[in-house]
């Protein structure tokens, strides 16, 4: 479950820009192509947050759609998942959006 070791340090990230104080909640944007499942982030995030500054925050995530750009025929399409084809038959395809794992904003006090 790679959603443990991501939490971790999401948590690790959070608690040291909070300089001590406690956090409220994380918001976090997540790309569909990351296979991270939402309730087992939490879930962990619960988890490692325990005994921390973090510990009961809210954990928001913004579930972000995969898209890519075909070369062929230069049209660009949804990805649900990583097979990385395009509706034209083509894999000359470039992800655009869908592989973001960022922490987007926290509010402490």
């Amino acid at each position: 479950m790679h959603e443990l070791s991501i939490t971790q340090g999401i948590v690790d990230a959070v608690c040291e820009r909070a300089g001590g104080r406690p956090v409220r909640a994380v918001r976090v944007r997540v790309g569909v192509l990351t296979a991270v499942v939402p309730d087992a982030m939490r879930f962990c995030f619960d988890l490692t947050a325990s005994g921390t500054v973090a510990e009961g925050a809210l954990l928001e995530i913004d579930h972000r759609p995969g898209r890519a750009h075909c070369r062929a025929c230069e049209n660009d399409f949804p990805l649900d998942d990583l097979v990385l084809l395009c509706p034209c038959g083509s894999s000359d395809v470039d992800v655009t959006s869908g592989r973001e794992l960022q922490i987007v904003s926290m509010r402490v006090g």
